[in-house]
């Protein structure tokens, strides 16, 4: 277990607002841009929207699954701590809607400039996953149910990812055609982010790791984990 000094604490909670900060900002960008719901939102409103039920109500019930397939991946190494991920989610709910407020109904206008504010927002959520998983606090719930599967197969991290959100896409979008007998909030924008956003952490995580690190544990631990 990784220590840090008051200070270091200090600086691991900033940068952790700061990554879920960031994260929110490219949902909100994402949901300017209208090609298609974030992979971590799509499973949740396509359950929504076949239940009725709120989506709110929904991304509880989905994110509580993915606790319980950390508990179930991890058994004794599971963290309970790692429970109230379900109020930092809470929390970034609230974050999504204070960006969404600043960015209003701004839109590039074309479908070219549509697919720039995606890009954009894949590589702000990139960065706000690389920053608040770096602190090493609490990870959301699909991230960390990357991250326990990531530890029980070895894999790195953005590898996994890829294939996490890629599968959640997937059945998302069989769920919709199935019951929905149509495509309903998984279009090309969350296709795309799917397979690109584990890559961009990667390209991200280089660079900006080891900096992380070293403000948040100290030269010693930077060097552990190169």
């Amino acid at each position: 277990m990784r220590k840090s000094q008051p200070i270091q604490w200090v600086y691991r909670v900033l940068i952790y607002i700061l990554g879920l900060f960031f994260m929110a900002i490219g949902v909100a960008v994402s949901v300017n841009a209208n090609l298609g719901i974030s992979p971590v939102n799509s499973l949740p409103y396509v359950i929504s929207r076949i239940s009725g039920f709120a989506l709110s109500f929904c991304v509880i019930g989905v994110f509580t699954v993915y606790i319980l397939a950390q508990i179930v991946l991890l058994r004794r190494e599971f963290q309970w701590i790692n429970l109230t991920q379900l109020i930092f989610s809470t929390i970034f709910g609230y974050f999504v809607d204070f960006a969404k407020w600043l960015l209003g109904d701004f839109c590039l206008p074309t479908y070219a400039g549509r697919l720039v504010m995606l890009a954009a927002s894949i590589v702000v959520v990139s960065l706000g996953v690389e920053l608040y998983l770096e602190a090493s606090l609490v990870p959301m719930p699909m991230e960390g149910m990357t991250l326990a599967l990531a530890q029980v197969t070895k894999k790195p991290f953005p590898n996994v990812k890829i294939v996490v959100d890629c599968t959640v896409v997937l059945l998302g979008l069989v769920l919709s055609l199935a019951l929905l007998h149509r495509l309903d909030g998984v279009r090309e924008g969350t296709i795309i982010a799917a397979v690109v956003t584990g890559k961009v952490i990667a390209l991200i995580k280089k660079p900006l790791s080891p900096l992380i690190q070293k403000a948040c544990f100290g030269g010693a631990a930077a060097e552990a984990e190169s």
